[in-house]
Order: C-alpha cells, then sequence, then structure tokens
C-alpha cells in the first residue's frame, strides 16, 4: 500500500443493512389495525391476535411494539450502520471500529428479538441470517480492533450504569414474579411460550450495566469498549420508544396509558443520558489520542 491508506472493507456489514432493511420494510407494510381476531392459546386464554401482514399470527398486543421498532430500526439504526459503516471505511483507526462494534451490538439485540421473540413467518430465514451476520460481523471486529483507551470513572456515569441495570429489572421482574407464585403464565404471554425481552434485558444487559461499572472503575480498556456498546443500545431504545408507543396508542391496545407512558418515558430519559455519555466517552478518547 502506497500514498492513502485503502478503505477498509466488511460485506457483513453491508449485508446486515440489507436484511434489516428487509424485515422493517415488511413490518411497515403490515400495519393494518383491522384485522384481528380471538384465539385460544395453549394456555387457555382467549387473546386477540394481529391477522395482518408478516406478523399477522403475533399477538395484538406485541404486533404493534414489533412495527413501532422497525419504523426505528429503518430510519433510525440503519441510517446510523451506513454512517458508521462509511466513516469506518474512510478512516484506518480504533474510534471508528468501536462504533462500528457498537451498532453491530444493537443490530445484534434487534435480530434476536425478532428471531426469537416474534411468531414463526415468511421471514424466518432473513431473521435467521441478520441474526447470523450482526453476531459474527461484531465478534470479526472485536477479535480485530486493537484498543487501549479507558474513560474515567465519574460519579455522573457511576450512577447512570446502576440506574441502567436497576431499570431493566424493575421495569420487567414484577411482571414475573406474582406468575411463579401463582404458578400461571405471563398476562399478555399471547401465543408466546416466554418473553424474549425479559431474557435479554435481565439476564444480558443488566449484568452488563455492573460489569462495566467495574471494569470502568478498574480503568479496563474493555470496560470502555463494552460501555460505547451498552450506550448505544441505551440511546435506539430510547428512541425506539417513542414509535412503539406511538403505535400501540394508534393501535387502541387494551393498557393502561399511565403504565404504558410511564415505562415509556423512564427508558427514553436513560436514553437520553446514554446520549450524553456516549458524546462524552469520544471526546475523552480523542483528547487522550492528542496527547
Amino acid at each position: 500500500m502506497s500514498g492513502k491508506m485503502r478503505g477498509r472493507r466488511d460485506d457483513l456489514a453491508v449485508i446486515t443493512m440489507i436484511l434489516m432493511v428487509i424485515t422493517t420494510i415488511a413490518g411497515i407494510l403490515s400495519i393494518n389495525f383491522t384485522s384481528s381476531y380471538d384465539f385460544i392459546n395453549q394456555y387457555g386464554q382467549t387473546v386477540s391476535l394481529y391477522g395482518y401482514g408478516i406478523y399477522a399470527h403475533d399477538s395484538y398486543f406485541k404486533a404493534p411494539i414489533s412495527i413501532g421498532t422497525d419504523f426505528c430500526i429503518l430510519f433510525v439504526l440503519v441510517p446510523l450502520f451506513l454512517h458508521t459503516y462509511l466513516q469506518y471505511r474512510r478512516k484506518n483507526d480504533s474510534i471508528s471500529e468501536l462504533k462500528l462494534i457498537s451498532v453491530y451490538a444493537v443490530a445484534f439485540y434487534y435480530a434476536a428479538s425478532i428471531a426469537f421473540g416474534v411468531t414463526y413467518n415468511q421471514l424466518f430465514l432473513v431473521y435467521t441470517a441478520l441474526f447470523s451476520c450482526s453476531l459474527f460481523g461484531m465478534f470479526m471486529h472485536i477479535k480485530n480492533i486493537t484498543w487501549n483507551h479507558t474513560m474515567k470513572s465519574t460519579k455522573g456515569l457511576t450512577i447512570f450504569l446502576v440506574l441502567s441495570g436497576l431499570a431493566l429489572i424493575v421495569a420487567w421482574l414484577p411482571d414475573v414474579i406474582p406468575t411463579i407464585m401463582n404458578k400461571t403464565p405471563l398476562p399478555l404471554i399471547g401465543v408466546y411460550t416466554t418473553e424474549i425481552t425479559y431474557v435479554l434485558d435481565m439476564g444480558i444487559i443488566s449484568p452488563l450495566c455492573f460489569v462495566t461499572l467495574y471494569l470502568v472503575t478498574k480503568k479496563s480498556p474493555l470496560g470502555t469498549m463494552i460501555l460505547a456498546i451498552l450506550l448505544k443500545a441505551c440511546i435506539i431504545v430510547g428512541i425506539m420508544m417513542v414509535p412503539q408507543t406511538i403505535c400501540q396508542v394508534v393501535s387502541g391496545v387494551d393498557m393502561e396509558l399511565p403504565v404504558m407512558v410511564t415505562k415509556s418515558l423512564s427508558f427514553v430519559l436513560l436514553g437520553g443520558f446514554a446520549f450524553y455519555f456516549d458524546q462524552r466517552l469520544y471526546k475523552e478518547i480523542e483528547h487522550e489520542k492528542e496527547k
């Protein structure tokens, strides 16, 4: 290589973006809140199914949430992923690669949610491909990146990570505990056997907040890398709450509005704080590189 360094390339990133476009457009085209019908689920409960499009066999409660998610992924994550990928191609630095890892991680979270959480449909192989590409794309860059930068552990960051970790448990655990005590299914279980969001949030994201806090406190570069991933995920989830809530309200889903707004607002606020710390993270890294 001579002169200018050639732009880096990542075919998995391109495939990941294309797959997200396919899944989200199919979801958005499923908007039709007039085709629901009742169904007796495996627990003997009468549940309302969506009845239209790619989410036809999903519950009427969950389909609008999935459609709201699709809006966010298509109009926020995909453009962000494209912008980050173009930065990665133009620059030969670890910061652009870290940013690419973080958007890969969000794409993987989305892929896991639909691959395991949406009722089987015609896009199953697309969901599986997206799950695979986002996972291995993320791992590929984690393996390649040379990362020695750390972010300062501050009181504000500590509070944010603790609140984020606790918020995910507080948001979902009260739904689960009564069902275990009473030996009943989740109230909004619908046609599903479990709730994948609870598994991802309480089983992975919440513990990872506390692990990250420990690593950042110990000035571990790995802690800063995971922090970048968590912050990007919190930002996107915060934004995602808005179209999800709008779709639920428009669909007329039977849910108490104060509960819906309260849960959504808490994630939106966390997303706002995550945006602040995300900006600070990269400023600190840039400052550290200039020394």
